[in-house]
């Protein structure tokens, strides 16, 4: 297991949760990348239904953050309103055009670059 997650004393939705906790504000990172990085390589639907889970945590998990692969907002219809995950992204400097980051490649945090496994 990579970075400081401890896969044997917390679930597999907590070490996502950790996770996403790390993506520096202005950045965007992907449902596929979290998912690589937790040796979890195919289970990127997972991280999603974390995602969707992480509305529901006492500890703020910045979901907004976590797009699918080609930076599109694909999981904003969990946000109760479709426009607050680009309303949340937009205040922190992200563009977003047609559900979809502008410039993702520049923006894109890669946990096992950015962690350095």
């Amino acid at each position: 297991m990579a970075g400081t997650v401890n896969q044997s004393s917390e679930s597999f939705f907590e070490n996502v949760f950790s996770i996403v906790r790390l993506i520096p504000y202005g950045r965007v990172t992907s449902y596929g990348a979290i998912a690589e990085y937790l040796g979890a390589r195919g289970s990127a639907r997972m991280v999603g239904w974390a995602m969707n889970a992480s509305h529901h945590q006492v500890t703020e998990i910045p979901a907004h953050r976590v797009v699918n692969r080609n930076g599109l907002l694909t999981g904003k219809r969990h946000f109760g309103n479709p426009a607050i995950m680009q309303q949340l992204l937009e205040n922190e400097g992200i563009e977003v055009v047609d559900d979809q980051v502008t410039g993702f490649e520049k923006l894109f945090w890669d946990p096992k670059v950015e962690l350095k496994i």
